[in-house]
Order: C-alpha cells, then sequence, then structure tokens
C-alpha cells in the first residue's frame, strides 16, 4: 500500500502513470492524492499534469533512469542505522574536507568513497562536506545543475548507499555536511514549473527566474525547499548542510527563508539530541548572515569566507588579476585574520561599490567563518581549473595559516598531499543544443580575459572529468609524501593545543615585513618564509623550541633563521 500525493494547485487533471494511468484526486489546498494497493518501494511511477508526458516526481527519492525517467518509491525508514551512540558535532572549530564524488575516487561512488574514511580520519578530518548529491543530468557533473532535489544521483550509488555511507562516516567519528542548492535549479530535465508556481519573475538570478520564495503560491515551494533540508537531517543523519549562494535566495517574505529553516532546524535539533549544522555560501560580508535569529539574523551557524582565501591566495601567489587586485595592498591577509572580512563597508572595485559589515568580535567567534586555501569554486571556476602552481614549501605555508587560523579549517580533496590533478568544469548533457551552450559559454567567459577557446577544456569531453579524478597513487611519491606528512602534523597540533583552537577573533597577532610574516597564537609562533632565499625572520618573544617545520630554521639572535619559502612553528 502506498499513497501518492503532489502538489499541483493549477491543474485541471493529474493523472499517476504506472503501468496504466490513474486518475488522482486534488484538495483544496492543490495537492493531489491517490492510494495504490499493490504500490510500494521499488514502484517506478510518474505523473501527468493536463494529458502532459509523464513527469519525475517533484519529490523524487530516486531517479534510477536518470532526470528524465520515472520516479522508484523509497522508504527512507527501512534502513538499518547502526550510529545510535553518535553524539553529533557542533561544526564550528570542526576540520572540514570538501570532497566531490564523482572525482574524488576512480570509480565515483559512495561505496568507493567511504573506502577513504580511515584515511580521512588519520589526516586528522572531522566532517565530510560532500558536493551536491541531489540527481542531476547525465552521469558526470558537479552537481550544481541538480533538478531533482529529494533524490540522490543514481551514478552515486542511490538514496540507499547515501545512508550506508554517513552511517560509516558515523562509525569512525567523521561528521557528514551535504551542499544543498536552493537558489537556483538546472534546465536540463527541470520540470518544475509544469507543477506549479516554482519560479517568479518578480525576481531574477544569474541563472535565469528566481525561485519563488515570495510570490503566488510561495507557501508551498518553501515548504518544499523546507522539508528537503529538514529531510537529509532525519531520514539521512546528515549534521550539517552547506548552503551555495545564499545571497541569489531572494525573499522579501516577512520571514526569511534561510531564518525560517534556522528556527525549524533548532526545532529538530532539539527533537533529535544532536546538534545539527547550517553553513552560508554567501558574497554579502554580512555577519547578519550568522546573528540569531533572535538577534534579528538569518541564524546559520557559520558561512564561508572567500575574503580570507583570496587575500591568502594573492599573499601566496601574487596573483593581481580580477577581484584578486584588491586583496594584493599591504596588511590584506593581516586584516582578514584578525578581522575576517577586507571589504567590511570599504569600496570594493570588482563591485564598483561599498561592501559588507565589520563583524563585532563580542558577538561572534572565529569559528563561525570556515578558511581555506583552496574550495571546488576556486580551482574548478578557474580556466583550466588548476590548482594554485605553488611549490610545496608555499602549499605548506598555506597550509599553517589556514590550519592554525581562529577559524573552521576547510581543505579540498588532494590538497593535503599538493595533488597534480587539476579540477575541472564538466558536464555530460545529452542535448546537443544545451551541451553547446555550455561549451560555448564557457569558452566565451575566459576569453574576456584573453584566452584562447581552444585552450579551455570543453566540459562535455568525458576527458576533462576524467583528468579532475584525484590520482592516489600520488601519495606515495616525493614530494607529495612529505607535504601529506606536513598536513597531518599540523591537524595533530592544532587537536591538541588550545592556543590554535581559540577562535576569539582578533585572538590571531600578525608581524610583517617584505616576503616574511609570522602569526602569533598564545605561546605560538607561526614563522613564514615567503622569499626565495634564506632569512632571518623576527620573532616577539625569545624562540624557546621548534615545534614542527617544513623546510629548516634554526634559532638566532634576532629570531628564527628560516630556509626559502619554508614555514616553521615555535614555541616562546
Amino acid at each position: 500500500m502506498h499513497t501518492f500525493t503532489v502538489w499541483a494547485p493549477d491543474a485541471s487533471t493529474v493523472s499517476l502513470v504506472l503501468t496504466q494511468s490513474l486518475e488522482m484526486t486534488k484538495a483544496d489546498d492543490g495537492w493531489w492524492s491517490l492510494e495504490v494497493a499493490d504500490a510500494g518501494p521499488g514502484t517506478d511511477y510518474a505523473f501527468s499534469v493536463d494529458g502532459s508526458d509523464p513527469m519525475p516526481d517533484p519529490r523524487s527519492a530516486w531517479q534510477p533512469e536518470g532526470v528524465h525517467g520515472p520516479s522508484r518509491v523509497f522508504d527512507a525508514s527501512r534502513f538499518g542505522w547502526s550510529d545510535a551512540e553518535w553524539a553529533g558535532r557542533d561544526v564550528r572549530g570542526a576540520v572540514f574536507y570538501e570532497l566531490h564524488l564523482g572525482t574524488f575516487t576512480p570509480e565515483g561512488t559512495l561505496d568507493a568513497a567511504a573506502g577513504h574514511l580511515d584515511y580521512l580520519v588519520a589526516l586528522g578530518v572531522q566532517v565530510v562536506s560532500l558536493l551536491p548529491v541531489a540527481a542531476f543530468p547525465g552521469k558526470h557533473g558537479w552537481g550544481y545543475d541538480g533538478v531533482d532535489l529529494y533524490a540522490v544521483h543514481a551514478p552515486y550509488g542511490g538514496p540507499e548507499a547515501l545512508q550506508q555511507f554517513v552511517d560509516r562516516c558515523h562509525a569512525v567519528g567523521l561528521a557528514v555536511c551535504l551542499d544543498v542548492v536552493y537558489n537556483h535549479l538546472g534546465p536540463s530535465g527541470n520540470y518544475l514549473g509544469s507543477f506549479g508556481p516554482y519560479f517568479t519573475d518578480k525576481h531574477t538570478t544569474p541563472w535565469g527566474p528566481a525561485v519563488n520564495l515570495d510570490d503566488t503560491g510561495s507557501h508551498e515551494v518553501r515548504r518544499w525547499i523546507l522539508d528537503n533540508a529538514l529531510r537529509w537531517f532525519r531520514d539521512f543523519h546528515f549534521d550539517a548542510l552547506r548552503l551555495d549562494a545564499v545571497h541569489a535566495l531572494q525573499d522579501d517574505s516577512p520571514q526569511h527563508l534561510l531564518a525560517q529553516l534556522s528556527t525549524e532546524t533548532a526545532a529538530l535539533s532539539a527533537e533529535l539530541g544532536r546538534p545539527l549544522g547550517l553553513v552560508a555560501e554567501s558574497d554579502l560580508n554580512d555577519p547578519a548572515m550568522v546573528t540569531p535569529v533572535a538577534d534579528g539574523g538569518r541564524g546559520m551557524t557559520a558561512q564561508w569566507s572567500d575574503d580570507f582565501h583570496h587575500a591568502l591566495h594573492t599573499l601566496l601567489t601574487g596573483e593581481r588579476a580580477g577581484y584578486y587586485e584588491d586583496f594584493a595592498q599591504p596588511g590584506v591577509f593581516a586584516k582578514t585574520l584578525t578581522q575576517v572580512f577586507l571589504h567590511d563597508g570599504s569600496y570594493s572595485s570588482f563591485r564598483g561599490k561599498d561592501w559588507g559589515r565589520p563583524v563585532d568580535p563580542a558577538k561572534h567567534r572565529g569559528s563561525e567563518f570556515l578558511a581555506y586555501t583552496s574550495n571546488h569554486d576556486q580551482v574548478g571556476n578557474r580556466a583550466l581549473g588548476d590548482r594554485p602552481a605553488l611549490s610545496p614549501g608555499q602549499l605548506a605555508i598555506g597550509a599553517a595559516l589556514v590550519i592554525t587560523s581562529p577559524y573552521t579549517p576547510m581543505l579540498f580533496m588532494g590538497e593535503e598531499w599538493g595533488a597534480s590533478t587539476p579540477w575541472r568544469f564538466f558536464t555530460d548533457h545529452d542535448e546537443p543544443e544545451l551541451a553547446d551552450a555550455v561549451r560555448t559559454g564557457r569558452r566565451s567567459e575566459f576569453a574576456a580575459f584573453g584566452w584562447d577557446a581552444e585552450e579551455i577544456p570543453d566540459p562535455q569531453d568525458p576527458e576533462t572529468w576524467r583528468s579532475s579524478v584525484l590520482d592516489w597513487t600520488e601519495l606515495d611519491q616525493s614530494p607529495h609524501r612529505e607535504l601529506l606528512a606536513w598536513y597531518r602534523d599540523l591537524l595533530a597540533l592544532r587537536a591538541r593545543d588550545d592556543d590554535l583552537r581559540d577562535d576569539r577573533i582578533g585572538s590571531a597577532t600578525v608581524t610583517s615585513g617584505d616576503d616574511w610574516l609570522v602569526v602569533g597564537r598564545g605561546a605560538l609562533r607561526v614563522v613564514v618564509n615567503l622569499g626565495e632565499e634564506e632569512r632571518v625572520v623576527p620573532v616577539d618573544g625569545v624562540p624557546s623550541y621548534e615545534v614542527m617545520t617544513f623546510g629548516t630554521s634554526d634559532q638566532v639572535t634576532d629570531g628564527v633563521a628560516l630556509s626559502g619559502r619554508s614555514v616553521a612553528v615555535w614555541a616562546v
């Protein structure tokens, strides 16, 4: 016995399509329903609205034949969880590891990724952060063009495989965060507009009409999103959600969607008896994002800090093009390390206006902001999808400045061994017109920056995806082996040292000169030589002993003698 339901408020007829079409009954709230005696888990079905071709369920949990195929009934309650003792984890201050299932392993599945969980534990990771798993077109893609937000991408293994993955993570002490995209949907397989007002012309986004959060019919669209988020927590036992580009969630309602989500997540957290986190990607540079709802904020647990990334990237690479120009000025890295945002009301040249608001250290903690040397966007949205072209010493410097910061550190898969593989933009669209539009759009985007079209990898070429798959054989090779050891030692040091886990904004101090800087963290000093030649870096206080170093360092009268492009941690 199974009851099928679907929201289609303006439809005159809705049919459930099984082996035959069966007419459904409409209620006053726009929901249609039909109880079928011989249906249940594993039953394939679709809906026809006003005589349309069969379409997937907007709340489909399983699309085994892809986004254009029938939906399949899935009962999440049938899985035998073994994580009853899992108490959950407050993700603030925990070590994140951003992971794309399709390129983390050659197999590209949840089961294959689970085979590396012991490796992540040994590395010092505490939160596995999965890029989107919602069903998207084709087999290979980033997942940000998902269209069936309740379904789990079938090539990854489907919904039960995701439950199994989370259960295995909890068994080894890892929390799990899921990237969810509510600000737009992909064009291929997007049938939502045939069911109801899921989109509105009241607002526009870079991807077209906005998701309807505040126009006619928005109540059920909001519930479609809210129920989806809560379902990942309840039925799949996720510990946190990463919310993609929340600045694109245009909502003029009395209560913003994010505030409502925060309130309902807090209620579910109390019900389940474990912490549940909401991590926002926001371009607004506004601490209101992580201000409690009761205090007039959006109520997010934490948010990404691109300003920190840009400042660190510029410091290490010397890159100045585009938005990096603002971050090339002296003192910018120090500001982002001690005050979070560079643009906190100041002029942003690439936006052409004043931007952001300052973070009050009396109201906020550093752990409410994620810091990173790279992530899927900062690598994948480069023309060639290339990781930072840095020496092992420079990569070690970046790792040290992130992991010893007062922020929540995040690694992007493979960075811990200096992976040589790029991470490129790749898609797998069946429609020739859409495939060509994606290919042409990608090349046109970078032509404005002087790139030759033929230099830009074709997103539709399977080799573009294949070249982005991590090469795990590198772990046993030099210099990857040494860099991996450095990351492990840094994370172990952070785990045992109270000074490095001090998340008070302003608890870090920075002194700097030409091609050198020193970050103070309590009794520890992170000493950095950015130049190619050995130099003596002045250190406040008397260095008493070397804790760890990547390169060579020695105590001298005026501070620490440090080899070129090296970093050391000293106690004073």
